[in-house]
């Protein structure tokens, strides 16, 4: 009698995509399953460390080649194009030429990318460090800058400090500045916002607080105070996630997120999990996780325990997502960790200077080294497959898909 393996594609080598993978790879026996990870690049890009390759910081390099060495999963250097959620395939092409795999069961992990909000010209004017692509090229022309040259970074929020920080040490002879919509650092605690206020002084950076950027040009940003001068405008306002979700017959909420349950499984497909920014899942007091690597790693796990306990006939396990702190470097030399509640709040307590730089490179180094050790280093035990996996949707739940994603698309547009 011939054993099928059950087919497990997981798309998107980000820390949630690369820890599914190779977690799945340790609880589940190699004869019994083929695990196929598609990702458009052969290293693993630490996104968290974006900023530092953008001054032009080498980073170490982590190929996949070696890091899932002898574990079973199979590499597949191609881009994802499309998703058949009702017939269960993926369409990928490595640029020369196209191909359909066929699941048994989907990760769905693509993620997410920079978020222009349609403001005019940041699409043709603006820099990204969402990925390593556009790191590499603000890298290009950063290098490129006389002194005195103004840089501005649209976006107060955890990336926006990260780059604008991490330029303005590295790069004291340009003109920094930073554009924040609201107050600058207003979601932290008060020793956060004085630090953080500190840090901007000591940099030089400007801090333009409660300003809108309504236009982005070659040379300048246009403000709700007026045009700032802008040799590179540099745009953080946030991430929107990989479009092709929305073309799926998928459950999705009017951003595009995946809706999952507490096992990262669809709502609307059970053979499809969805984990890190794809995915819109509850985190305490129901309030979606953000969309970070705080967030994806809890997922990946999650997903990837809850699909070997499906596939060995043994009882899922949820543990609940909560956060504890959020790690923000301030430059090589400086840092702040807030301390939060379990749903993201700040708590009066945050640790600053050179203490926190050193916490947040620690967290760094052991985001890393938990992506080649999916399981913390803890041992485990392959099990067996002994149950087939949930049948494909009837067609009518796929309908009532299309339409609530209809019906999202429309909710959005008219929000616009």
């Amino acid at each position: 009698m011939q054993v099928t393996q059950h087919r497990v594609i997981v798309i998107g080598a980000g820390y949630a995509g690369a820890i599914a993978a190779g977690r799945l790879a340790r609880r589940l026996r190699r004869e019994d399953v083929a695990i196929t990870l598609v990702n458009a690049e052969p290293d693993f890009v630490e996104r968290v460390r974006m900023h530092q390759l953008a001054v032009g910081q080498e980073l170490r390099p982590r190929p996949f080649s070696e890091m899932f060495a002898g574990t079973g999963v199979r590499l597949r250097l191609a881009k994802v194009t499309a998703v058949d959620a009702d017939r269960r395939t993926v369409s990928i092409t490595d640029g020369n030429t196209t191909e359909e795999l066929a699941y048994d069961t989907l990760v769905y992990a693509l993620g997410s990318t920079w978020n222009t909000h349609d403001v005019p010209g940041t699409a043709e004017h603006a820099y990204d460090i969402a990925g390593r692509p556009g790191a590499l090229r603000l890298r290009e022309r950063l290098a490129a800058l006389d002194a005195g040259q103004p840089v501005v970074v649209v976006g107060g929020g955890l990336t926006g400090l990260e780059a604008a920080t991490e330029i303005a040490e590295a790069r004291p002879d340009l003109d920094v500045a930073l554009i924040a919509r609201a107050a600058l650092g207003d979601w932290l605690s008060p020793k956060g916002r004085r630090h953080l206020r500190k840090v901007c002084d000591r940099l030089g950076i400007t801090v333009h607080e409660h300003t809108a950027v309504t236009a982005v040009a070659a040379d300048h940003v246009t403000a709700t105070a007026g045009d700032i001068p802008a040799s590179v405008t540099i745009w953080t306002t946030g991430f929107a996630v990989h479009p092709i979700a929305q073309a799926t017959a998928l459950k999705i909420d009017a951003t595009g997120r995946i809706e999952v349950d507490s096992t990262m499984r669809s709502l609307s497909h059970p053979d499809v999990y969805a984990i890190g920014d794809a995915a819109l899942v509850a985190g305490p007091n129901d309030k979606p996780l953000r969309m970070s690597c705080a967030s994806g790693v809890p997922t990946a796990w999650q997903a990837a325990d809850s699909i070997a306990s499906r596939l060995t006939g043994t009882k899922p396990t949820t543990t609940p997502l909560r956060y504890f702190n959020q790690c923000i470097s301030l430059g090589r030399k400086d840092g702040l960790i807030q301390y939060v509640t379990a749903d993201d709040q700040a708590r009066p307590a945050a640790l600053t200077g050179k203490t926190a730089a050193l916490y947040k490179e620690l967290v760094c180094k052991g985001a890393a080294w938990g992506v080649a050790n999916p399981t913390l280093g803890l041992p485990t035990r392959r099990r067996g497959v002994v149950q087939e996996p949930a049948p494909v949707p009837h067609p009518t739940a796929a309908n009532a898909a299309n339409a609530a994603n209809a019906a999202n698309a429309a909710n959005a547009a008219n929000a616009g």
